[in-house]
């Protein structure tokens, strides 16, 4: 919902981009002074803070000299500013309307009082500014100086052309990077000695000027055909102008709605570095929960070195302030997970509601694999990960498998039909990704090994290399045996982490099942060696249809050759080695990531209507919800208006539905007549763990996969996909050229020639 300004006879909406919105200061003296000047009797029983919080006040009502902008990217008033501006009587030429923003009519004392307060500030100001003359009189350089920095000359015909010069280069970056156009061309080594060939930013350049646009044909028509008409620093100047102001105009939408999460996805590689892509979930104006990027940060070795630089790049180069963090979530491949956990536990330890949680894009057992610190897990999803990338190379791959799998259930045609459909998706990634591996080891073995064998050369020696090398992987007696562990101790958090990605009244329920879940695994725990048992004679078992050799892995083989006094079997070996560290790790993991904080949180889904119905209306929120306590409105008629709530559904009418999500109660007409209901459903909406309602506001992680899918390593650039990823943000051109300017050159001296002599050797 738009804020509209709160001065009388101001129609003006935040959804205007032309007008800037403040906030009331939170400075009782100088809050005091707005409400006066507002004439606004209304006003006058609010609090700094709920003045703040909820009625906003346009840019119209200040004196220019009032608003600066100590950013390129953000309009702020001076310390001192006070809105002076009102309309307080065209209301009166319609004496019948009837206007919200009612006037408070002064009487004599109070105009007498208003007048006298005027004049002694009038004669203030001019006490000052004699004081400011005779002070500038006795500096006159320092008073040349000054006149210099305030006055705004008007500019020059080349400072013009200049600017327009500058716009049309900043255009051609924005094209090239949601185009995904990468800004060089040829490597070096691949140019023949003595042929200028112009990179990717430069050939759009000189189509531009070829098509006829007149000035960059003036800024380069003597230029000599060899030249770079935009060096590489000047193009890295300018792209990070473009992804500050690109991230900017996201980043002040997170700032309007308050409240967000922070998100992490898995760590990619870019040009040869590593970094860690970072996205911002948070409630737009028009209520609709959002996931976008905003960048990504080089990733280090060090778990407490990356926490620092983590932090310091969120608030100090980003701007959000982490004291409206309300959720934080890592999605990271095996290796990376204990660094991470390193970084979730300090930004907690500095701010406390930031809960951190499951990300609702993946699949709890996926998670918890990931996270176990095993060398033979990690080994085992990276092979998983290189098979279903083998297979979904081609449809030619996948119709190989279809036809295995046909014959394998010749007798359970349903399944076999179920098995196909779920090798054409990305089942990898299920809440029974293990169960179905499991299953289809078989058929994935036998196709591997049909595709490496074939003596119609119907596969290229690529593919058929390929294939012989997974057929490998998979046929290791340590890749069985983990797969079957995984498989039997996940299926104890299987059906928990489904409902996790249920509907609103499946988390909530869930979050009660918890401790089920808990004692399950406590008592595999206890016998571990009756449940080990089972395990490695169904893995044994699995070997032996697959004609595979039962063996202890080489490197445990080798590093106790000659050693007679090493009796251990295999059966122990993966016992201690692998199932006992499993169990002890995944329940730890569920403990440390549904904490207190956690499961209070998801216990406030009972707000959701469709849960209160089904738990008869009889829900205690309140006790859950003091967590949030300092996040409402107003906490002190939380718990009138929590029975209000449920009264109001409970005594519908029989052809209204409940609300079955945070989605749609958000989106209820009324909503705003429960302040503290729709301020506890934000914060709730914005948790990682919840799922995106509306797939349409998940892009920026589909569109990060997309770009990582589309373009080469070598050719990935963090600022360009920023812009490729957020290609439908609004942006300013005349603000980057306006920043670019201020930050790279001076007024006096603007560039008249950017271009730079290419040599080839």
């Amino acid at each position: 919902m738009p804020n509209f300004c709160v001065a009388p006879n101001c129609t003006r909406k935040s959804t205007q981009s032309d007008s800037a919105f403040f906030r009331f200061p939170r400075d009782p003296a100088r809050c005091q002074k707005w409400v006066e000047n507002c004439r606004r009797a209304d006003l006058e029983d609010k609090t700094p803070d709920q003045l703040n919080k909820h009625y906003p006040l346009c840019a119209k009502h200040f004196e220019t000299s009032m608003i600066c902008r100590t950013s390129p990217y953000r309009t702020v008033l001076r310390d001192n500013a006070i809105p002076t501006i009102f309309d307080l009587t065209s209301h009166l030429n319609n004496p019948h309307s009837r206007h919200r923003k009612r006037i408070k009519e002064l009487s004599e004392d109070e105009i007498r009082t208003l007048k006298q307060k005027k004049i002694d500030e009038t004669s203030e100001q001019e006490q000052k500014h004699k004081e400011t003359n005779n002070s500038n009189a006795q500096n006159p350089s320092e008073e040349e100086g000054e006149g210099q920095d305030e006055d705004i000359l008007p500019l020059t015909l080349e400072e013009k052309e200049n600017k327009e010069y500058l716009k049309s280069l900043f255009e051609i970056l924005i094209l090239m990077g949601k185009q995904n156009i990468p800004l060089d061309g040829h490597e070096a080594d691949e140019i023949p000695e003595g042929l200028f060939t112009p990179d990717n930013f430069q050939a759009l350049l000189e189509c531009r000027i070829n098509s006829g646009e007149e000035v960059l044909r003036k800024r380069f028509e003597t230029t000599a055909v060899n030249t770079l008409f935009c060096s590489k620093t000047q193009q890295r100047q300018m792209l990070e102008i473009c992804e500050s102001c690109i991230r900017e105009e996201t980043l002040r939408e997170v700032r309007d709605s308050h409240f967000f999460s922070i998100i992490t996805d898995d760590v990619v590689d870019i040009a040869g570095e590593e970094h860690l892509p970072v996205l911002v979930r948070f409630v737009d104006e028009s209520h609709n929960l959002r996931e976008e990027f905003i960048g990504s940060l080089p990733y280090e070795a060090d778990a407490e070195i990356l926490a620092v630089k983590f932090h310091t790049m969120i608030t100090e180069k980003w701007g959000l302030n982490m004291e409206y963090c309300r959720g934080q979530a890592y999605i990271v491949s095996s290796g990376f997970s204990s660094k991470m956990k390193v970084v979730a536990s300090r930004l907690l330890e500095k701010y406390p509601q930031a809960i951190y949680t499951l990300c609702s894009s993946c699949a709890l057992n996926t998670w918890l694999a990931k996270s176990v610190p095993v060398m033979g897990v990690s080994v085992a999803l990276g092979t998983i990960e290189e098979v279903c990338s083998f297979f979904h190379r081609s449809p030619q791959l996948l119709l190989e498998l279809d036809n295995v799998i046909s014959v394998l259930f010749q007798n359970s045609k349903e399944r076999g039909k179920e098995l196909k459909e779920i090798c054409h998706s990305h089942w990898r990634g299920r809440h029974d990704a293990f169960e179905i591996l499991v299953e289809l080891l078989q058929a994935l073995v036998l196709c591997l090994d049909g595709i490496n064998s074939d003596t119609n050369v119907r596969w290229n020696n690529c593919i058929a290399g390929r294939a012989f090398v997974l057929c490998s992987a998979v046929t290791d007696f340590d890749f069985i045996v983990t797969i079957v562990v995984l498989k039997n101790v996940l299926s104890f958090t299987r059906a928990f982490g489904k409902n996790l990605q249920g509907q609103t009244s499946d988390v909530f329920f869930a979050a009660g099942s918890l401790t089920a879940v808990l004692h399950s695994l406590n008592e595999v725990m206890e016998n571990i060696e009756v449940y080990h048992e089972f395990w490695f004679e169904e893995a044994t078992n699995l070997a032996t249809k697959l004609d595979i050799q039962m063996k202890l892995p080489g490197k445990f083989r080798r590093a106790h050759q000659g050693n007679l006094e090493s009796q251990l079997t295999s059966e122990s070996y993966y016992k201690e080695t692998l199932s006992v560290p499993t169990v002890e790790h995944i329940n730890q993991e569920l403990k440390d990531i549904f904490s207190e904080q956690h499961l209070k949180a998801l216990k406030c889904l009972s707000l959701v209507p469709s849960v209160m119905g089904q738990l008869k209306f009889n829900t205690s929120e309140e006790h859950h919800a003091d967590m949030y306590r300092s996040d409402l409105p107003n906490p002190d008629t939380l718990s009138a208006e929590l029975h209000c709530w449920r009264i109001k559904w409970k005594h519908r009418g029989k052809d209204i539905e409940l609300p079955s999500t945070i989605y749609e109660a958000l989106h209820l007409p009324d909503i705003k007549f429960f302040p503290n209901v729709y301020a506890l459903l934000k914060v709730l909406c914005i948790l990682p763990v919840m799922k995106v309602e509306n797939e349409r506001y998940e892009n920026g992680r589909k569109r990060l996969k997309a770009y990582l899918r589309n373009t080469l390593t070598d050719q990935r650039s963090s600022k360009l996909a920023l812009l490729n990823i957020n290609f439908d943000i609004k942006h300013d051109l005349n603000l980057m050229v306006d920043t670019y300017i201020k930050l790279y050159t001076s007024k006096s001296e603007l560039p008249t020639d950017n271009s730079e002599t290419v040599e080839n050797t």
